[in-house]
């Protein structure tokens, strides 16, 4: 698949963050939302997977993904690649059951923001056929600066859980360790620089320290939407996850609080109001 293949027969379903991203990144022709301000070419879903031979799924969660398709008058050949994350299992068997019809699958989620992916520093994890995979590899390229290919259909909704949940626990830990300093009257930009130089550094650390001193929870990514992913770990495990059950709790105090819309790193807020 080339670039100029590719891009003029790319489409968008779901332009939030992610979605509205990948369509800056791709050049994709089409796109569509439930809010129609956000549509692009496309009054209706059906006007994407009718002109569209890649289409990006870009949802909140695999069940909407399902209701969307249940829907769609999909081709022998066409491409879907679900950037959701969601339940592995679900996407495993939504890859199958479009298998039978033709229709080929990823799922490939994505590590990062959608501010990271626009500027391409972002890893795509991918679960699906592999010759599908090698097709969109240069496509996959033109947003990431990683992609690699982690298994059969699930595999990339199974990847995405794992690497967010040790991101979110690191985020979790950021949160606490400021307002542990925020107690103690240290000066918060100082400790986050000493943190920074310090063996406790993580990557956390720049896309987040600053929000969290700031107290702007402009939403790069929403918290309730890690919050979705914390339960989806929590039900996918056949093992105790003892710090993830402590961060669901936090998510769901810093919902309650009102701060489910705003970006993630306002978990702080679900501490500083103990």
């Amino acid at each position: 698949m080339s670039h100029s293949e590719s891009t003029a027969a790319v489409g968008i379903i779901g332009m939030g963050l992610m979605g509205g991203a990948l369509m800056r990144m791709t050049g994709a022709s089409r796109g569509w939302d439930v809010d129609a301000t956000r549509c692009v070419n496309a009054f209706t879903a059906a006007d994407v997977f009718d002109h569209c031979a890649v289409v990006f799924l870009c949802l909140p969660n695999s069940d909407i993904v399902r209701s969307v398709l249940s829907d769609a008058k999909l081709r022998a050949g066409q491409i879907l690649i679900d950037t959701t994350t969601g339940d592995p299992r679900d996407m495993a068997a939504l890859g199958a059951e479009l298998a039978e019809k033709g229709v080929h699958y990823l799922d490939a989620t994505v590590s990062g923001s959608s501010a990271q992916l626009l500027q391409r520093d972002v890893l795509i994890m991918v679960g699906g056929d592999a010759d599908v995979f090698e097709r969109c590899h240069g496509l996959f390229t033109l947003l990431a600066r990683d992609v690699v290919h982690v298994g059969p259909c699930g595999s990339g909704a199974k990847m995405k859980l794992v690497t967010n949940l040790v991101l979110g626990l690191n985020r979790a830990a950021l949160a606490e360790g400021l307002a542990f300093a925020r107690q103690l009257d240290l000066d918060l930009p100082q400790t986050l620089d000493v943190m920074r130089r310090s063996m406790a550094y993580s990557r956390i650390m720049d896309t987040k320290g600053e929000k969290m001193i700031a107290q702007d929870f402009t939403p790069q990514a929403k918290l309730s939407q890690h919050l979705k992913d914390v339960r989806l770990m929590l039900a996918a495990s056949g093992i105790p996850l003892p710090l993830s059950e402590t961060h669901r709790q936090l998510l769901e105090k810093a919902e309650a609080l009102g701060f489910g819309d705003a970006d993630n790193s306002a978990v702080i807020k679900a501490i500083l109001e103990s």
